[in-house]
């Protein structure tokens, strides 16, 4: 039944009105005839002539009486069509003006441009947050190969969703309506990608069921507590050897990795309660929770542990690659401009100078090189080339590692440029990923921390929030990130 509040007034009061008007014209009609019938009926006629026998002819009352008598069912008649005209007027009137939802809905609202830009903004955030927890996720178990291929789409679709942001954002396509569509593309692609993902995630739980993921996640969590130790001291090493300056894009890796663990023990150990009591669900709930931050653990230290890596690599590569840009850029004098090849003069001496006068960042100083030949239209092979990838395969690393453990921050201009660092040539994925980098750390100091001075803070619900293992929404952190797209990832609540 259709609520009076929707037509706007009482329907009571409509019927109520109807009715009245229907009494009004009856009461007037009737009244009408019965002041009419007696006058009609008052006529002076002669006396009807008698035949004889004392009989009245009958032609004489035929013609006297139907005139008297069909008045009264004429007037009747006239007043029921009188009324049928009124409730047939009526009822049109009523049927062109009704609102009613689900007879004549008014059309809804068209989303503006913006929304529809911010619709597409968080769509391409969510969809990237369900891949990397769903690929965080799997490293724990063997999900089975159709998890495993879902997982696969759902990265597809994300890149692809990805790119059509980004062409977006480079004016591509030019006008309104295609660049409307464009978003409603990354939308659906979105969609798509959390779908397979939604799809897949009953059989990931039935195979995450089959083992025992306690265990497996209390051993890598006593592995990785006995590593940072280890990785703190081949940090400390290598800023010792290349500087301070050479260690900023793992700064506070450690303590970080601490952090997480530190959840990961007391929400294993609420497991391990949980079991022993009988409550399953509190145990998947702990389990899950300390799979997420050991992950993240992990990915922290094996960043620290690959930056020193790589700074002993790019060590032994400068020399090298600043004797072969030398005679790269003798090669090209005489077919370069002069301002090029001073450019990068200047930086080679400036780096020699470095790797000569004491500790330097060798990563930094072989980028430089790097940059500095290929502004000439040189450094496509040999060790300039080698130099190249090293330091973008780097960058590349280092961004998706602070997105992927910050990910409760970092907006879609960060994650979209590192998207676009995949694939690209060496020079561009460095400087996409490093672009991408600084836009994400940017992002993390504006968002703060919003557990300070509370007690949650202490046990590591801040970076397991901060890193998108708990989704933040109660003072303990919320519900646990699981496997899945934006329908099923919720259901560790």
């Amino acid at each position: 039944m259709t609520s009076s509040l929707i037509r706007g007034r009482p329907r009571r009061a409509t019927g109520h009105i109807g009715v009245r008007v229907g009494h009004a014209v009856l009461g007037g009609v009737t009244g009408v005839v019965w002041l009419v019938l007696p006058v009609m009926t008052s006529t002076v006629r002669d006396p009807a002539p008698v035949a004889e026998g004392g009989t009245v002819a009958a032609a004489d009352v035929a013609d006297g009486v139907p005139a008297v008598d069909y008045v009264l069912p004429l007037a009747v008649v006239a007043a029921a069509g009188a009324l049928g005209g009124y409730g047939y007027v009526r009822r049109i009137r009523r049927a062109r003006s009704r609102t009613t939802p689900g007879i004549v809905s008014p059309a809804p609202p068209v989303p503006s441009a913006l929304d529809v830009e911010r619709q597409a903004r968080s769509s391409l955030v969510l969809a990237d947050d369900c891949v990397r927890a769903s690929r965080e996720a799997l490293g724990y178990v063997d999900g089975g190969e159709p998890v495993v291929r879902a997982l696969r789409a759902a990265e597809t679709e994300l890149a692809a969703a990805f790119a059509i942001w980004r062409r977006y954002e480079e004016g591509v396509p030019g006008d309104d309506a295609g660049r409307r569509q464009a978003l409603v593309g990354v939308v659906g692609r979105c969609a798509e990608a959390g779908r397979q993902l939604d799809a897949a995630a009953a059989e990931f739980d039935t195979a995450w069921e089959a083992g025992d993921a306690l265990a497996v996640a209390e051993g890598r969590f006593r592995k990785l507590a006995g590593r940072t130790g280890r990785v703190a001291g081949a940090l400390a090493e290598a800023g010792a050897r290349y500087g301070p300056a050479a260690l900023a894009p793992v700064v506070g890796y450690v303590e970080q990795a601490k952090d997480r663990l530190v959840l990961a023990t007391s929400r294993l150990n609420q497991a391990r309660q949980a079991g022993d009591s009988g409550d399953r669900e509190g145990s998947r709930r702990g389990v899950r929770a300390a799979e997420g931050a050991v992950a993240q653990a992990g990915v922290l230290l094996g960043g620290a542990e690959r930056l020193a890596r790589e700074l002993r690599t790019a060590a032994e590569l400068v020399p090298a690659a600043l004797t072969g840009a030398e005679a790269e850029l003798a090669g090209l004098r005489g077919t370069t401009p002069s301002p090029r090849l001073t450019h990068a003069d200047a930086v080679l001496a400036a780096v020699r100078e470095e790797v000569t006068g004491g500790p330097y960042d060798p990563l930094d100083a072989l980028r430089r090189v790097v940059r500095a030949v290929e502004g000439t239209g040189g450094g496509r092979s040999g060790v300039i080339a080698a130099g190249a990838e090293l330091v973008a395969r780097g960058a590349l690393e280092a961004a998706d590692d602070f997105v992927g453990t910050h990910r409760g921050a970092v907006g879609v201009q960060a994650r979209a440029l590192l998207a676009g660092a995949r694939g690209a040539a060496p020079a561009d994925t460095d400087r996409l990923a490093r672009k991408a980098r600084e836009l994400a750390e940017r992002d993390v100091r504006v968002h703060g921390n919003p557990y300070a001075g509370e007690a949650a803070h202490g046990s590591g619900v801040t970076g397991a929030v901060l890193g998108g293992v708990l989704l933040g929404e109660e003072g303990d952190g919320g519900p646990v990130v699981a496997f899945g797209g934006p329908e099923s990832r919720r259901r560790l609540g």
